[in-house]
């Protein structure tokens, strides 16, 4: 017996749906495959704000800041506001600018993309490194000796990095063995899925970081408590009430039972079926269904 519930049906779609008045939703797996809308999805959307209910995405995807996430939204015909969007890159940003108090003089040390950069920036929060054309390079035998603690670098945050290299790697291992730096990460998913396939995460880009510094970083991304945090602070929901839908187990679900919320799993991301039938499974979500649009499907 898993305790989780496969709803198959109209009458079990009204009996989820009464249940929550918000929901959080994964985006790739769930939403889209890639650049793909999945079946359906835009309809169920709609339906669930026709019954009022508040819809709210969270991902672990830096490389997208709020606004760009929005125009994905738009280009698949979703219609989404950049508030209704609580990205990795951006719960990092609340969390050096509210929670920590970041230092107005200090710097964040970026290994990321541009996501990062404007999320950082939207909270007035000085970086350097990032999408640095200069930093795309091999290393040169000078860099050795020129590449030392820098006093204004206050935190080093990783996410994924498309053009990771061994001179970023160096920079940041460097202001790491100050121990007063900051080590954050977006999030450290060992995995990026995307177009229907598993790519490296944004873990595998702070993999190094942490076996070289000794230093394990502090996650903002799913199934972080840190982010859940900012997430409530921002949206004041009522966990009893509110759903947070993913394809992933150890992300999206574990993020949502640790917080206390509903969960609603489907099967058009990383995990099977299989996964939450298994006798030892770990992560098991109260609810889960083939795809998101099957929501629609059923009540039609």
């Amino acid at each position: 017996m898993t305790g989780s519930a496969k709803i198959t049906s109209k009458t079990g779609v009204e009996e989820f749906l009464s249940k929550y008045d918000d929901f959080l939703f994964d985006c790739d797996g769930v939403l889209w495959q890639g650049d793909v809308l999945l079946p359906h999805v835009k309809e169920t959307l709609n339906l669930l704000r026709e019954r009022g209910k508040r819809l709210i995405f969270v991902t672990n995807n830096s490389t997208k800041s709020r606004k760009a996430y929005t125009k994905k939204f738009s280009k698949l015909g979703i219609e989404v506001t950049p508030e209704e969007i609580f990205g990795s890159a951006y719960s990092a940003a609340v969390y050096l600018k509210k929670v920590v108090k970041f230092p107005a003089d200090k710097k964040v040390l970026v290994l990321g993309e541009s996501g990062i950069e404007e999320e950082l920036a939207s909270e007035g929060i000085q970086f350097v490194g990032g999408t640095d054309p200069a930093l795309r390079r091999d290393i040169k035998p000078e860099d050795y000796d020129e590449i030392v603690p820098d006093p204004s670098i206050g935190c080093v945050l990783s996410g994924l990095d498309l053009h990771i290299n061994y001179l970023k790697l160096s920079m940041a291992l460097t202001n790491l063995q100050v121990p007063e730096t900051l080590f954050l990460a977006t999030n450290i998913d060992s995995t990026y899925p995307t177009h229907g396939k598993l790519f490296p995460g944004a873990g595998t880009i702070c993999a190094p970081l942490v076996l070289a510094s000794k230093r394990q970083p502090i996650s903002l991304g799913k199934p972080s408590k840190a982010m859940m945090d900012c997430v409530k602070a921002k949206f004041e929901f009522v966990p009893a009430r509110t759903c947070m839908v993913g394809d992933r187990l150890d992300t999206d679900i574990r993020f949502g039972q640790d917080g206390g919320l509903g969960t609603l799993f489907v099967l058009t991301g990383v995990n099977t079926e299989s996964d939450i039938l298994a006798e030892n499974a770990e992560t098991v979500p109260k609810h889960y269904m083939t795809k998101l649009g099957d929501i629609f499907e059923l009540l039609n």
